[in-house]
Formats: C-alpha cells, structure tokens, sequence
C-alpha cells in the first residue's frame, strides 16, 4: 500500500464518527467493531440496538459497557475510561479503545449429545449402557466477563466456537446428575421433563462463570441398545404374569416344539410321551370328576399309592424384606427374570439361618455348570 493509500484511510476513518453494528447473521455472538487504529473521535456517537451491548476495552482492560440507546463519547458517558486515562478537564484529540458489541438475544435450538455410551449401574440388570440428546438455548448474561474470559481478541466471534465447549460441559454434567439419580433403567425415558430440569439447576452456575445464562434446557430421548431394551420389555411383562402359570405354559410350548422335532424316533417318542403326561394333567385340571372316578378305582382295586411329599417351600429376602413362599420352580422363574441373584439371601425348613443362594445345594444347578462325573469302567 503507497502513502497516499494510507493517508487516504486515515483520512477516511477520522471522519466517521458514528460507531454501530448491524448483524445480518444468526450465529454471531460477539463483533469488534474496527476502524483506522482503533480511534475514536471526541463527541462521536454510538448507536447501541435492542439485543446488543457495547463493551469498551482499553489496552486489555474492561472500560465500559454501554446498554442499548444512543450515546455522545465524552468525559460524562466514560467514567471509567476517564479515570483510566485520567482525563480532568475532557479530551479533544482521538482516543484509542477497543469495542465489541455482543449480541444480548436467546440462542435457540442449539443440539448436545452424548460423543460415547455413559455406563450406569442397575441392580436388576447390572452394568448397562445409554446414550442421550436434545438442546438447550442461552444467552449473554455478562457481556465484560464474556469478552475477557471467552472471546480475548477474536474479531468475529460465532455461537459455533462456543458450542463445543458448551456441549462438552452439558455432557459431563448429564452423566454426573443420572448417575446420581440411580432410577431403574427403564424410568429415564419415562421423567426426561425432571431430569432436564435437575440438569439445568446443575449446570447453571458452570455457565454463569463465563457470563452466560443458560435459558432452556431439554433431553429429548435417552436411549439404550435394542438386546437391553428387548429384555426389559420380557421383564415388565413377566412382572405382571404369575410365575406358576408362566412355568407350566413354557413347559407347554417346550413339549409342543419337541414332538414337532424331526431329529429322529427317539424325539418323537419323547414328544409323544411328554404329550401324554400333560394331556392327562390337562384333562385333570379341566375334568375334576374324571379325576376323582380314577381315584376311586384306584381305591377299590385296594392299590392305595402312599401320600404325596410336601413340597419345599423357599423364602428369599428381596430389597431388605422377606419374600416367599414360593416353590423351587418359582424360584427358578425369579432368578431367571434377574428378580434375584446367586448372592440372595435364602431360607427354608431345615436351615439355621439365611443362606446365599449359591451355597443352597439344591439350587446351585440355577447357576449353570453342573455336569455328572464319569462313568466307573466296566
């Protein structure tokens, strides 16, 4: 650039003493307004519009910040510039200062999410996975801890520069207040309104220290893998059957699938034989008479068969309270459901006292692994 160029600048900007901005983007949070050596003519005006504010910054320091309306920079609307300068009796030759104007509106619809699964541990289905999005909306608060915290000397400075580090704190943040709500697995989704709400309280004062306020703040979905979402849906509806009636339909459908079997004779005979037992159980059940006549030819043939064995009954203790009575098999159902576990603590006749359900000899086939030692040698 020759002389003549940069006298003709100089020239040019001295005589502008009008200092605005017009935002004409959506994503501008913060515009140095910018002029021939940052000089700012005695008396000059400055235009301020509604959702703005004007921040002075003299050699790196926080000067004014100027509200929205129309201003004469002079002595009586720089206070604290006149002392930095130590004007007395005003000033007629051009001052330096920097001014930003930062945009004071609602930024709305900005997205977060959660970059990897956040791991929370459930005590029906232990370790489990979810991941989480939504948006949130905030604005300017403390335009002069804004500038000197988060903008420094950018001249043009978007809400996309800041997103990153806002999403990463809402992030950790949400991981934070979920771990230490501790609701089952399947509530997340259903109280996303409570937990936004928690959040928000939670992260407030993050933003308030960079002189932000955050204004809204929404989980739209908290999701989970598709296999642990199948298997809450099979408990839920497992938790409103009865036990007794869900054994003996699986046993059903299992007897069913074992005749169809086409592996050979010997599954067909099973499948037949088992088919026989639960039709003349089933024909009991739906024909007492039937049965009783049977028990009186029994009676009468004077082939009197010696009474039936009182079936086990088994207590188990479930969330600090004794549960129970319930059959082995019904304690099979439970700990198949995840209701209990191997260290549930479990009591029938006959024990001294609560014993984990591991160390119940005739539960630990519930446990899997149990296989019948080799044969002797003919």
């Amino acid at each position: 650039m020759g002389i003549f160029d940069t006298i003709k600048e100089k020239l040019s900007n001295e005589f502008i003493d009008i200092i605005e901005w017009l935002d004409y983007t959506d994503d501008t949070i913060c515009h140095r307004f910018e002029r021939y050596q940052n000089e700012i003519k005695n008396n000059a005006k400055l235009i301020v519009r509604e959702g703005q504010t004007a921040v002075f910054i003299n050699e790196g320091q926080l000067a004014d910040v100027f509200k929205p309306g129309t201003y004469t920079l002079n002595t009586q609307n720089l206070p604290i510039l006149t002392t930095l300068k130590g004007w007395q009796y005003g000033f007629d030759s051009p001052f330096k200062a920097e001014v930003y104007f930062v945009n004071t509106h609602l930024f709305t619809d900005e997205k977060w999410g959660t970059k990897n699964p956040i791991t929370l541990s459930d005590e029906r289905f232990g370790l489990v996975e979810i991941r989480a999005f939504g948006t949130y909306a905030f604005k300017i608060n403390d335009p002069g801890k804004f500038i000197i915290d988060i903008v420094g000397t950018d001249n043009n400075f978007t809400n996309f520069e800041i997103n990153e580090h806002l999403k990463s704190l809402i992030a950790t943040r949400f991981t934070d207040t979920v771990g230490k709500a501790n609701l089952p697995i399947e509530l997340y989704a259903a109280n996303t309104t409570e937990l936004s709400e928690t959040c928000k309280e939670v992260m407030q004062p993050e933003f308030n220290s960079v002189g932000i306020a955050l204004e809204k703040f929404y989980i739209e979905n908290v999701s989970m893998p598709e296999d642990l979402k199948k298997e809450i849906f099979e408990y839920s509806r497992i938790d409103k059957l009865d036990l007794d009636k869900l054994t003996k339909f699986k046993t059903a459908k299992a007897i069913e699938a074992a005749a169809a079997n086409e592996g050979g004779t010997a599954g067909a005979g099973m499948g037949m034989g088992m088919g026989f037992v639960l039709a003349q159980q089933m024909g009991g059940m739906m024909n007492p008479q039937m049965g009783q006549q049977q028990v009186q030819q029994q009676q009468q043939g004077g082939a009197m068969p010696p009474p039936m064995p009182a079936a086990v009954q088994y207590f188990y203790a479930l969330n600090g309270a004794q549960a129970g009575p319930v059959s082995i098999e019904q304690l099979k159902g439970l700990f198949a459901n995840r209701t209990i576990n191997k260290d549930t603590l479990i009591w029938k006749a006959g024990l001294s006292e609560w014993t984990k359900l591991q160390e119940v000899e005739e539960l630990k086939s519930f446990l899997g692994g149990n296989t019948p030692p080799p044969l002797p040698p003919q």
